[in-house]
């Protein structure tokens, strides 16, 4: 008991140096004179909520533990039911934007943008057990591919959309090669390094990238040919003119968000394919133990690479589109904090569950949408949620289901 509350009195400490200068201090003028005025009453009442909850948190998790379990067991679904249940989804998903709103239209093609950004990385960091914090170089590769091939070629994003993946997988690939010996803190270090200098690279490389301003004006992806504009800018009617239609901005997100909804199945599905097959097996090998996957004649070298390469080339898909869709690139768009949210995404759902990473692409991107005045106090709560999933639920919201072997005793 006494070491409990030894432990709830340093929490409070702990925390009210956090809250003190975040809540606790306020900035107030009068005349030329700037001064700062405490705010107690958050300090202590932070100080006192972490006290209690940390006095108590023992008893709670002596009840929870048992029912821990149980309470988290999702009903197990056959083949046929999932696949029922993917199909109705997808209906759901092909039909829901022609009932809503633009707005929400906007941020589900956000959304899915995420979802094909935490499937990529899932290949990474969730299958072959590589911790990349830097997977936002990829994504930043395969947006200025599109960018600059249609700035200096005229390039279309269709013609553009394969080779942003090549060009992505290639810098993935390249990237494999100074990490092969490493693991853990190490890698994580190197592939922030790399995602870093991709974004400065961006920043200096000005006569070619257009430095900090970016490359604006890229158009959207065309239907066929038919270009999704008011006004034809090669004489080719419109895809509006083609179908007998006026012209509605409304139709134009429809159709992004229908992209995007294509591009995310099909990242889902190859993902879903390539890890029941051999290469898949060898991911999995490589991140349980890599010395034993060395001893069943596996090569890391080209595990880790396949899983870099093939990554990186999903996160280049997704930034070409992400350039189609804002029509704009800049560096900015690419910070590390991009890196750290789609990492977030991975652990949150379940690293290695792709179904874990859909769940938590929408929750982190359409909860902070809806939340909008608490904007200011985004990133506190963003963190706080991590830990406390990290406490009570660190396996993600939906882990994988590992296969396993019981002997009986």
């Amino acid at each position: 008991m006494f070491q409990n509350f030894k432990n709830a009195v340093i929490a409070a400490i702990v925390a009210g140096v956090i809250i003190a200068p975040v809540f606790g201090l306020q900035i107030l003028r009068r005349g030329m004179e700037t001064y700062l005025q405490p705010e107690w009453d958050y300090i202590f009442g932070g100080m006192a909520i972490i006290f209690v909850f940390q006095l108590l948190r023992p008893l709670f998790a002596r009840k929870g533990k048992a029912r821990a379990e149980s309470r988290w067991r999702l009903p197990a679904l056959s083949d046929k039911g999932r696949q029922r249940a993917i199909l109705v989804l997808v209906l759901f998903a092909l039909v829901w934007p022609f009932f809503t709103g633009r707005a929400q239209v906007d941020i589900a093609t956000l959304v899915l943008i995420y979802v094909m950004l935490g499937l990529g990385l899932n290949i990474v960091v969730g299958f072959a057990g590589l911790l990349d914090l830097g997977f936002v170089g990829f994504y930043a590769v395969g947006a200025y591919t599109y960018a600059l091939l249609y700035h200096w070629a005229g390039w279309g994003f269709w013609e553009a959309l394969p080779l942003a993946g090549l060009m992505s997988a290639f810098f993935g690939f390249i990237l494999g090669f100074p990490v092969l010996r490493l693991r853990g803190d190490y890698l994580a270090i190197v592939t922030l390094g790399f995602g870093e200098i991709i974004r400065l690279m961006l920043i200096n490389l000005y006569g070619l990238t257009g430095g900090p301003d970016g490359i604006s004006g890229i158009p959207k992806p065309s239907f066929f040919g038919y270009q999704m504009t008011r006004r034809s800018t090669d004489g080719h009617p419109t895809f509006h003119e083609m179908m007998g239609w006026s012209f509605d901005s409304q139709d134009v997100v429809i159709y992004l968000y229908l992209m995007a909804l294509c591009l995310a199945l099909v990242t889902l599905f190859v993902s879903s394919r390539v890890i029941r097959m051999p290469i898949g097996r060898a991911w999995e090998a490589l991140r349980e133990d890599e010395i034993a996957c060395r001893s069943l004649g596996l090569n890391p070298t080209t595990i880790k690479l396949s899983a870099f390469t093939m990554g990186a080339m999903f996160a280049g898909f997704g930034g070409a589109f992400f350039a189609a869709r804002q029509g704009l690139v800049n560096p900015e768009s690419f910070t590390f904090i991009e890196s750290a949210l789609i990492l977030a995404i991975v652990v949150l759902g379940g690293m290695g569950s792709q179904v874990g990473v859909i769940l938590a692409a929408i929750l982190l991107t359409v909860v902070p949408e809806i939340a909008r005045e608490f904007a200011e106090y985004r990133m506190l709560i963003f963190g706080l949620v991590m830990v406390v999933m990290m406490v009570w639920r660190p396996q993600g919201l939906l882990p994988v289901k590992r296969p396993h072997v019981e002997l009986e005793s």
